[in-house]
């Protein structure tokens, strides 16, 4: 029977009468004959027979009810359950089988799609089929789908009616053109039952249960909407239309690592953070070794023999670089603010923009970039070229929140943040020139133990420019005497630098005045010591490589490429 709750499930009330067959399983036929009613090994696992599997009502036209059985029944109301009508066989779908699904289409009072399964019979075929007369007449919408494949759940597109969703023995499975043909989704998705499928609405994600006692979640499928034969066919790159993204500062939950929780532990990675782009490849050009291969492949297959290139040509495979596809984000100045890299193999791809300006410190982070409107662009890069790639997109940046202090004006942030980020980069520079002179030392020391021509003088010169480079790093850098034991220390330039830069791009409020502070105090630190460290590399230094080339201690790196004559 079928029950309805008007009060979310507190009461419930009859509005059928026995939508099934009222079978009794014990005198059901099994291997070509009924058995004993003891002689069911496992009663207790199995359901009992002739029962409601499947229930829709049309969202289109409220009262309109369909039900369907484990024995092979869809009973149809269109009043609300006052009366029903009963499909007691669908040609070419076995009778008895069992309903695993039953939809109402979302955009059509009159169709409806089931699923069904034969599979205790031996019969593993897929059964899904369609009716555009509230269940008249029936048509198939199995298309291409494999053999063997049986069919557990249907789910339609609240937007586009053609596109479908299907959950299967074997896998999930989407078609763009209302069944007629279907395509496996296998990126991520397991080769495994997908018993039940559901769309959330607002987010535009699939979401899909397994019989292994989990679910995958297809974040915004939208694009699938766009995605059409002569777009596969005809168009070299596309770009799907970006959906919004959502501007926050990310948690790291305790401190970054993963807390247990004993024998209730379960941990799953979170969508993408940022902006995500969703497009699709027809072809990029092969690399010469990629055509080569080919090329061989199809040879050596037709039993040829295979023509063995030259050395100028391996050579030129060697040198070439390989075509490569990336994105720009612009602002709406249209000035350049990040650059992220793509796939660029054939097929579908996605690729995230984590909304940082990498345009301010030339890294792979930066400030997050203020609410707005933004243009993204594909483009290709061969032989040393870039070619647009389709048409820009448009992205807008919305803030998740209302920030209970009012913040700062975003130009004056990110003005500040590029200023404390170039005179990082400086301070960057710096240490690693450092760092070079010191590997420099370091080489040059190890060639004067060995060196018959390096006096005591050269010895102690070498260590005192060693002693010299250390004194300097710790008071750019930081003391790591005292911080491996971690024992307080007057903060380094670095340090400043990096919590001002770092920290004010972790808050949506602005800029602090201690952040200010520090950058203060760390420029004027930074200007004073610029002058020893540039009198160290350009004087002292270089006057030290010339007392060993003087002196004929062998070459070590950092100096000049001896004299042969």
């Amino acid at each position: 029977h079928l029950h309805r709750s008007n009060d979310r499930g507190d009461s419930w009330e009859k509005i059928s009468p026995d939508l099934s067959r009222n079978t009794n399983r014990f005198e059901l036929k099994m291997m070509d004959r009924v058995w004993g009613v003891d002689a069911g090994f496992d009663l207790l696992a199995m359901s009992a027979y002739s029962n409601i599997t499947s229930i829709s009502e049309s969202p289109v036209e409220e009262g309109l009810l369909y039900v369907g059985t484990d024995d092979g029944l869809i009973q149809i109301s269109e009043d609300g359950g006052e009366n029903w009508r009963k499909i007691d066989q669908v040609f070419g779908v076995p009778q008895y089988g069992f309903v695993n699904d039953v939809k109402a289409d979302k955009h059509d009072a009159d169709t409806v799609y089931a699923c069904w399964d034969d599979h205790k019979t031996g019969d593993y075929k897929p059964y899904l089929v369609k009716s555009t007369d509230r269940g008249k007449t029936w048509t198939s919408m199995v298309g291409d789908l494999p053999d063997r494949h049986l069919v557990w759940r249907i789910e339609q597109d609240h937007e586009n009616e053609n596109l479908f969703f299907l959950g299967t023995e074997y896998g999930l499975f989407v078609s763009l053109n209302a069944g007629e043909n279907w395509i496996k989704m296998s990126a991520g998705a397991p080769n495994i039952p997908f018993r039940d499928l559901a769309i959330q609405k607002r987010e535009n994600d699939l979401v899909g249960a397994t019989f292994g006692r989990g679910f995958y979640v297809l974040d915004d499928y939208s694009p699938l909407r766009e995605l059409s034969d002569e777009t596969l066919k005809t168009e070299e790159f596309f770009m799907f239309p970006v959906r919004r993204a959502f501007r926050y500062i990310q948690s790291d939950v305790l401190g970054g690592t993963i807390g247990s929780q004993g024998d209730s532990y379960f941990r799953t990675p979170n969508p993408d953070f940022g902006a995500t782009f969703t497009y699709y490849v027809k072809e990029m050009p092969k690399t010469k070794k990629q055509t080569r291969k080919a090329n061989e492949a199809k040879i050596a297959k037709a039993g040829g023999d295979v023509p063995i290139p030259s050395w100028e040509e391996l050579r030129e495979e060697e040198n070439e670089e390989a075509p490569k596809l990336y994105f720009e984000i612009s602002n709406s100045d249209d000035e350049l603010v990040a650059r992220i890299d793509g796939n660029a193999s054939e097929g579908m791809h996605r690729t995230t923009w984590n909304l940082q300006l990498t345009s301010v410190t030339g890294r792979n982070f930066g400030p997050m970039a203020a609410p707005g409107t933004y243009q993204v662009q594909a483009f290709k890069w061969i032989n040393n070229e870039a070619t647009a790639l389709g048409e820009s997109r448009e992205v807008e940046l919305v803030s998740i929140d209302e920030p209970s202090l009012e913040p700062q004006d975003p130009a004056e942030m990110l003005a500040f943040q590029k200023d404390v980020a170039k005179l990082q980069n400086a301070v960057s520079a710096t240490a690693q020139s450092l760092t070079l002179a010191s590997e420099q030392v370091a080489a040059a020391k190890e060639a004067i133990s060995s060196s018959t021509n390096a006096s005591a003088e050269i010895m102690a010169a070498t260590r005192k420019i060693e002693l010299a480079i250390k004194a300097l790093e710790v008071e750019l850098s930081g003391d790591p005497l005292k911080e491996e034991r971690y024992e307080q220390t007057v903060p380094s330039i670095g340090s400043r630098i990096g919590g001002a830069l770092f920290g004010s791009m972790r808050n949506t409020h602005g800029i602090t005045e201690t952040q200010r502070q520090q950058v203060e105090i760390a420029k004027a630190d930074f200007e004073e010591i610029s002058e020893k460290i540039q009198k160290l590399l350009t004087d002292d230094l270089e006057e030290f490589k010339s007392s060993l080339d003087d002196a004929g201690v062998p070459w070590t790196a950092g100096r000049a490429i001896p004299d042969v004559d």
